[in-house]
């Protein structure tokens, strides 16, 4: 027999509904569930931990200044602390669609109900008695959906970059260490993808691990934007409702519970219309998936083939790669890194233009930008240590191809200006292309220079720069 679903009777400014018995979010949620089943996407743990700390520190914050009082509040802090210490229980209760109304005040809601109904059955008392404990005059006390959405999006940004950061530096040493190990595979450069002058593939690998460092560094530098809080601003940036020591006292709490370097914002109104801090970092997160595309991009050009491609390197075989052709192996780490990137940069335009969408005191976009940031970071936290670990970390290099390619590109010639002047040089380089001959070798054959001076001028240490003919 199929158990009878039991309601509770929940009531709210527009009326009347029946919330099914058994849940922790209540009336407002379930407009929210009915409003906008969109995507079936939820909130990210990140955001969920960070939106309940800031109530944990708003009950703290008011009991202190007398706002609410003892009993109440230490249900709240209670409640606030049996979720965060049972996530797997308790978060699959807030339950609103990631595109919900502007602003987040679905969810701001959501978030409230869940900790006034745990609250009150811990207590024990029957949920949906928010004569008893509300969840917006007690759990949303001195707060509006304006400064607590933003403030929490800044807090799960910054929680999301504290597993972030090691990954990142972890893969920008890993190309460091490739660098180490090529520093003399001497090779053929390229530019316009036309054969260039020599360098090392540890000179490739190195200035590969720049990039990514440099995104990392630059990443870094946007943490102090998400310190600079909203809270306290209420709902235009006024501080209306809330008590004047309010601001200073909670961000007080929440640098205690969460660890970070938090202040007060200068300017609240310009904290609760700008979200440039949010954007600042997308835009830095959609620089570093450039860098990883191109990087991603040259890893399979410098492997393909192997035998009509450039074969310079070798990436670690994963998986078969073809369903039809035996033997053939693809570089699929590579592939999903590009297609990781491709999405953080589509994540990034959609954060524009919601920052952009702002309108005088408020910008209601914040919802989805904090989803998108979230998503990206994840996408990277979570793939990064596996292309660190099965592509990066076993590439081998191809030294014999490297060094055919190199003693027949005609750009050698360059090194031979100085000596012939460059329209000789020219010469030489065409006829070394046209029949396949080094360009050394020719030199030689051609008696343009002494075999004295041809090998001085061909030492590794000449062609890479770092010694002098």
């Amino acid at each position: 027999m199929r158990k009878e679903q039991r309601y509770r009777l929940e009531r709210d400014s527009l009326g009347e509904m029946k919330v099914p018995a058994d849940v922790y979010y209540g009336i407002q949620t379930l407009r929210a569930l009915e409003n906008f089943p969109v995507s079936g996407m939820k909130e990210e743990p990140e955001f969920i931990r960070a939106y309940v700390i800031l109530k944990k520190a708003a009950a703290l914050t008011n009991m202190e200044l007398g706002e609410i009082s003892p009993e109440i509040g230490k249900a709240i802090v209670k409640a606030c602390d049996t979720i965060l210490a049972h996530n797997e229980k308790f978060f699959p209760h807030f339950v609103v669609d990631v595109f919900q109304a502007g602003a987040g005040t679905s969810f701001n809601m959501n978030v409230n109900e869940v900790i006034a109904n745990l609250a009150l059955e811990m207590e024990g008392k029957e949920k949906g008695d928010y004569k008893t404990i509300s969840p917006n005059d007690h759990v949303n006390r001195g707060q509006s959906t304006n400064d607590s959405f933003p403030t929490a999006s800044h807090l799960a940004i910054l929680f999301s970059l504290q597993d972030f950061f090691p990954v990142l530096k972890e893969t920008y040493q890993m190309f460091y260490k490739k660098a180490e190990e090529f520093k003399d595979v001497v090779k053929s450069g390229r530019t316009h993808l036309q054969d260039a002058v020599p360098i090392t593939l540890g000179m490739e690998f190195h200035a590969y691990g720049k990039a990514v460092e440099v995104c990392y560094k630059e990443i870094k530098r946007k943490v102090s934007l998400l310190e600079e809080l909203a809270i306290g601003g209420s709902a235009a940036g006024t501080g209306m409702n809330t008590h004047p020591e309010y601001r200073n006292r909670i961000i007080h709490w929440l640098k205690k519970e969460t660890g970070f370097q938090l202040r007060e914002a200068e300017d609240l109104c310009y904290a609760m219309q700008s979200r440039y801090g949010m954007t600042s970092l997308s835009s830095e997160l959609k620089n570093l998936s450039l860098e990883l595309i191109r990087i991603a991009n040259d890893l399979r050009l410098l492997s393909s083939g192997p035998t009509t491609g450039l074969s310079e390197i070798s990436l670690p075989a994963v998986q078969p790669g073809s369903s039809i052709m035996p033997g053939k192996v693809n570089p699929v780490m590579a592939e999903c890194l590009n297609m990781v990137a491709f999405e953080i940069v589509g994540n990034n335009e959609t954060v524009s233009m919601a920052s952009q969408a702002g309108q005088l005191e408020l910008n209601v976009m914040m919802p989805v930008m904090v989803y998108k940031i979230l998503q990206s970071l994840k996408l990277l936290k979570n793939f990064l240590p596996v292309f660190n670990e099965k592509c990066l970390k076993g590439i081998k290099a191809n030294e014999k191809r490297c060094l055919s390619y190199l003693e027949k590109n005609p750009s050698l010639a360059t090194f031979l200006t100085p000596y012939i002047g460059y329209l000789k040089a020219s010469e030489i380089a065409k006829y070394a292309l046209e029949r396949g001959q080094s360009v050394k070798e020719l030199v030689i054959e051609m008696g343009v220079l002494d075999k004295e001076t041809v090998k001085r001028i061909f030492q590794k240490e000449y062609l890479l720069g770092k010694k002098k003919a």
